[in-house]
């Protein structure tokens, strides 16, 4: 995972591409679920096959929990399907990144970027002005 505090707005591709959605929705652990749901129908729409649908769905599900955990207002979900590439990426309104504490059992707390970095081929975390954002790509079959 690569971690940064440099700003990096959020971009959708220059041109046009097959697929794309946002949601919004408040920083709260009772809108992971809306998030995750979200991500499950507009990937099958967009008839991205099971296995890899479930992997991204995941991905989604962990990174919208830590939004909503670590989130104070907003946290927005961006899905992009390009070339066979799907890029997830969750902002949130947070303050810092952050960092795994070492006083907490694995069991207890803390898998979920080990998850998404195991899932995904690629995963950065940048800090923003305005909070903190996490981009993950999946490759894609669709």
């Amino acid at each position: 995972m690569f971690v940064t505090d440099s700003p990096r707005p959020i971009s959708l591709p220059d041109q046009p591409c097959a697929h794309q959605a946002l949601l919004t929705l408040p920083a709260r652990e009772a809108h992971v679920s809306a998030a995750r749901h979200f991500a499950a129908d507009l990937l099958e729409t967009w008839s991205v096959p099971t296995s890899e649908r479930d992997s991204a769905v995941l991905i989604v599900d962990e990174l919208a929990t830590n939004a909503a955990q670590y989130g104070r207002e907003r946290m927005t979900l961006v899905l992009v399907l390009d070339h066979g590439t799907l890029h997830i990426v969750v902002t949130d309104s947070g303050t810092t990144v952050e960092r795994p504490r070492r006083d907490i059992a694995p069991d207890e707390h803390g898998r979920g970027t080990g998850i998404v970095q195991d899932l995904a081929q690629s995963t950065e975390v940048h800090q923003t002005g305005s909070g903190r954002e996490v981009r993950a790509c999946l490759r894609c079959s669709a």
